[in-house]
Order: structure tokens, then C-alpha cells, then sequence
């Protein structure tokens, strides 16, 4: 049987990291409908990151992503993240928002569009170092739309260049989190695009390389379960970014699709290690709202994946394994179905209420003012966005 003491003090000690760009107006590649309240600086948005912790307790800490948060005095943004009570998290590189990006970032042909992809990707070690953070996270769009395009292999070589190089400049403490997406805005041929490709890089260069699961970037179909189950075992799992998409691409909230999904995931952290703080794995939403409150969208967003712990938590492992062992298919399925059935929202509801917290975070947000609040107080200036 599972401890049900044990299983609370777990989910206390969860951490989930939002993002920056949630809270900002984005949403689809084709209409972003703007928002009121909607933070305009980058301090801005760890104030409303901050309430989000303060309502679940379990989100200290908010990504950055560069240009869009760029500021002139970074150890003064963590400053002003820690008098709100959260810290500054990953920081997220962007090199694929100029038009020099066109044909690639740093697998691009042109040498001098390398180098300033580099460049940046540098400059994102420079902030973390001013910020305390621990992970930078690389996503590239790099890739090509045409057979003959560019040469596949050439395009490796470039790319194992460049991490090769930003693997040099991070500090002991420090480490990059490699991402993939199968698809998009590359059509042909994507030069990240699978766990696999991630995983030999980082294989190469070594423990501070980890592969980064974005739950929304696989073909359908797609056992991300043992993606996960697999990369811990080979102590090479750094990071998720949370989010679901029903067709393809990602952006809604995580569990929206496919709950059952996230808890099958979630168990395999767990029977991995991966749950442990000295695993290192952080775990992270990566997504944007365009149809719903962006605060609320991000405080159900963890509920969500607090859901899928408890419920991964809860596993009779002891049963299960005895079902295994004995070729029990039905019997071993049915110790995981049991767990994933449980109504675990009111043992959240106590575990917030031990932490001193509403025991509905989204109830308690709503009746604090918070939106009514910085609505007012935001109504002029210019509202942060996908690009500022």
C-alpha cells in the first residue's frame, strides 16, 4: 500500500516553473487576441508569475526568454523576482525570430549568420550568470523546406559546432537543456527533430548536455512514456516542457488533450527517480494563452500536472511489480488504473491547506482583486507580446 504521508510530503516539495511569455499576449501563428492587464515589462510578469506560486505554493521560479525580456540590469530583475518570492528559472534562447534566421540559425550556411546566432546564444550564458540560473534552454527552428535545400549532414556538423561551443562557456554549476520538435517552420527536413537527434548531441558533449521533452512536440501517436522512462535511465532527462496539442504543434495547457497521458508520464518520472530533487529533472510549462485568463490558465496548468503526481504517486508499486513478476497482464494494468481512477483533488486540497493555502487555488485568485487590480493599473503603455 502506498503512504499516503509520504505521497503528501512529495507533493509539497513539487516545483514547477511557469514562463514569462505566458502572461504576455501570444497565441496562435495566426491571431493573437490581446488581453486586459496584460504585464508590460518584464518585471511585470514575474509579478503576475508570483501569484501564481502564491495561490499553488509549488511555482517559485519563472523562465525568461531573451530578447523578449531583455533588460539593461539582470542581477536587479532577480532582485525584484525575489521580493516577489519566486526566482528566476531557465533562460530560453531565441534565434529564430530575425529575418538573418531565414535559412537557419546556427546550422545556417552563411558563416557570419553563425556567429551571430552564437553570439547569443553566449550572451544567454552571460545573463544566467547574472540571474543565478541554473539551465539555458536551445530550441531551434533550424532546417529546410526542399530536398537539396541545404546538405543534411553539413547542417549536423554546424550544429554540433555550436553546442560544442556554449557547452564550453557554462559554468560548473550550469548545464543546457536541448529541445526538439518534429516539425514546423522546417517542412523537409528538421534539424532537431526528435528526442534521438537531442540525445546524441548531449551524449557527445557530455553531463552538462540534457535533453529537454516538450510533451507537445511528437508525431501523434507517439510514446512519450518511454521516451522519458528511457532518457533517465541514461541520466539524460533535464527537463520538460509541459503542454498538450491535439493535432500538432503545442500551446494548450498541459493535460487538456490527454490526461491520462500526463500520468502515465508523470509515473515514469516517478519510478525513474526522476521526481527526486536530486535528479535535477525541472519540470516547466511552455505554453501560451490566447483564449483564456493567462494567470488562471497557468495556476490550472499546474493543478493539472500536481493531478498526475499525486495520482503517479499513488501507484502501488509493490502490487504492481508482483503483477509483473507473475505475468498478471490484467491484474498489473489494474493496480495503474486504480491509481490513475483516484480522485485526488482532495488530497490536494489538504496538502495546500497544511501548506496554508485556499484549498481552491483558482477560487482564491479570483476573489484576491489581482486581475481587477493591474487591469487599472496597466491600461496604458504598451502590452507585452510575442516579440517584446
Amino acid at each position: 500500500m502506498t503512504d499516503r504521508s509520504a505521497v503528501k510530503d512529495a507533493l509539497r516539495r513539487q516545483h514547477i516553473e511557469t514562463p514569462s511569455w505566458a502572461y504576455g499576449n501570444s497565441g496562435t501563428r495566426f491571431k493573437v487576441f490581446a488581453q486586459q492587464g496584460v504585464p508590460r515589462t518584464p518585471q511585470e510578469k514575474i509579478d503576475d508569475a508570483a501569484q501564481v506560486h502564491k495561490f499553488t505554493g509549488v511555482a517559485p521560479s519563472v523562465a525568461l526568454h531573451i530578447p523578449w525580456d531583455r533588460v539593461d540590469d539582470y542581477a536587479a530583475l532577480a532582485a525584484h523576482a525575489k521580493d516577489q518570492g519566486v526566482a528566476i528559472g531557465a533562460i530560453n534562447s531565441n534565434v529564430f525570430q530575425d529575418d538573418d534566421y531565414m535559412l537557419g540559425s546556427v546550422t545556417n550556411p552563411d558563416p557570419a549568420v553563425r556567429r551571430k546566432a552564437l553570439d547569443h546564444l553566449l550572451e544567454c550564458v552571460d545573463i544566467m550568470d547574472q540571474t543565478g540560473s541554473r539551465d539555458l534552454k536551445l530550441w531551434f527552428s533550424d532546417g529546410t523546406n526542399y530536398p537539396g535545400q541545404d546538405d543534411i549532414r553539413a547542417r549536423q556538423d554546424r550544429l554540433a559546432e555550436a553546442l560544442a561551443a556554449v557547452y564550453d562557456r557554462l559554468g560548473d554549476d550550469q548545464r543546457f537543456l536541448l529541445e526538439y520538435k518534429l516539425f514546423e517552420p522546417a517542412f523537409y527536413t528538421t534539424d532537431v527533430p526528435d528526442w534521438g537527434t537531442s540525445y546524441a548531441h548531449c551524449v557527445k558533449l557530455g553531463d552538462k548536455a540534457k535533453v529537454c521533452v516538450d510533451t507537445g512536440h511528437h508525431a501523434p501517436g507517439t510514446n512519450i512514456e518511454f521516451i522519458v522512462a528511457f532518457l533517465l535511465r541514461e541520466d539524460k532527462l533535464g527537463a520538460f516542457d509541459f503542454n498538450s496539442r491535439f493535432y500538432a504543434d503545442d500551446d494548450l495547457m498541459v493535460g487538456a488533450a490527454d490526461p491520462f497521458q500526463l500520468f502515465r508520464i508523470m509515473y515514469e518520472v516517478v519510478r525513474g527517480g526522476g521526481y527526486e530533487p536530486e535528479a535535477g529533472v525541472a519540470f516547466m510549462l511552455d505554453q501560451c494563452h490566447n483564449i483564456e485568463p493567462k494567470i488562471q490558465g497557468q495556476i490550472r496548468s499546474v493543478m493539472n500536472v500536481q493531478e498526475a503526481t499525486a495520482k503517479a504517486l499513488l501507484v502501488d508499486r509493490d502490487a504492481l511489480h508482483a503483477a509483473q513478476d507473475a505475468g498478471d497482464v490484467l491484474g498489473a494494468n489494474a493496480v495503474f488504473m486504480d491509481a490513475y481512477n483516484t480522485d485526488v483533488r482532495p488530497l490536494l486540497a489538504e496538502v495546500r491547506e497544511d501548506m496554508g493555502l485556499d484549498p481552491d487555488p483558482i477560487a482564491a485568485y479570483k476573489a484576491s482583486g489581482y486581475y481587477e487590480k493591474v487591469v487599472a493599473e496597466r491600461k496604458d503603455g504598451q502590452a507585452a507580446g510575442w516579440g517584446a
